[in-house]
């Protein structure tokens, strides 16, 4: 019995954690399809709640205004973090760098509510000295940057830390310049961890409520305040059929950027045998 629970206890406990986490999801998924508004009781297959949300005006332009906010915020983070990271992993010392990696780091471990609140204050306090900027789209993006910056700098630090250095030397021998050393030897071998970056910083505004809530304006309202703003209202099936797409959607994309990280891989270490075996073959 013993030996028995040694070799299956992990793989149990694997499976309750995975229930716990997956199985709301699987209930959601499954009520999106039913035919009436019970949460309780799946009373008949049904798309009408699908049906509903495409003809939901406020849903659709919240997704919308979500996407732009989300892309944008996306291409903003990764390329602030990639400056970012490569300043501190390759410039170990210069004034200030305490400060500076400690400002970068400063949103992994503040309250969201507090980023919101801080962030309110002096765009009210911005707007009442200069007129700018009105809350809206714009500030919405601003506070989400703040926060996908942090993340996306840990994720290139760190492929910048693995990175080999010899290459970038080798290129500098060639008589590569700095900023060519960069761009064509640094940025292609940290392209994977930009990417994953970029989806991290995606995910992160996509999925945020409480800084939008704050930094919102009148008519701009991101998809997670709408869901928000049906889900206080009470139950509303249209969000389960808009949480059901969305997983359907994230699920696709981690997908897909997992098998082209994959054939990537593979296709480097092909890559990298393929050249070592000439070289075998030249000093031979």
């Amino acid at each position: 019995m013993m030996r028995f629970l040694e070799r299956h206890l992990g793989k149990f406990w694997l499976t309750i954690v995975y229930a716990f986490l997956y199985l709301p999801l699987v209930f959601m998924i499954v009520f999106s399809f039913n035919s009436t508004r019970q949460d309780a009781r799946f009373t008949g297959f049904s798309l009408r709640w699908y049906e509903a949300l495409f003809n939901d005006n406020r849903i659709i332009e919240g997704f919308w205004t979500s996407l732009k906010v989300a892309t944008t915020v996306g291409v903003l983070s990764a390329t602030l973090a990639t400056f970012a990271a490569f300043v501190l992993v390759r410039y170990r010392k210069f004034f200030g760098r305490t400060l500076f990696s400690g400002m970068v780091s400063a949103p992994l471990v503040m309250p969201e509510v507090i980023i919101g609140l801080s962030l309110l204050l002096l765009f009210v306090g911005s707007q009442n000295l200069f007129g700018w900027p009105q809350r809206g789209l714009m500030t919405i993006i601003i506070g989400h940057t703040l926060l996908g910056m942090a993340f996306a700098v840990v994720v290139i630090q760190s492929r910048l830390q693995d990175m080999n250095r010899s290459l970038e030397e080798a290129a500098m021998d060639l008589g590569a310049r700095p900023h060519q050393v960069f761009f064509l030897v640094t940025l292609p071998n940290i392209s994977q961890a930009i990417l994953a970056a970029f989806l991290l910083s995606f995910t992160l505004s996509f999925d945020d409520v409480v800084i939008a809530e704050f930094l919102s304006g009148p008519g701009v309202n991101t998809l997670p305040q709408v869901i928000y703003g049906y889900a206080r209202r009470g139950i509303n099936p249209t969000i389960y059929a808009a949480a059901t797409l969305l997983i359907l959607t994230v699920t696709v994309i981690v997908v897909s950027y997992a098998v082209w990280v994959a054939r990537s891989t593979r296709k480097r270490a092909r890559e990298i045998a393929a050249a070592e075996r000439q070289e075998l073959k030249a000093l031979g």
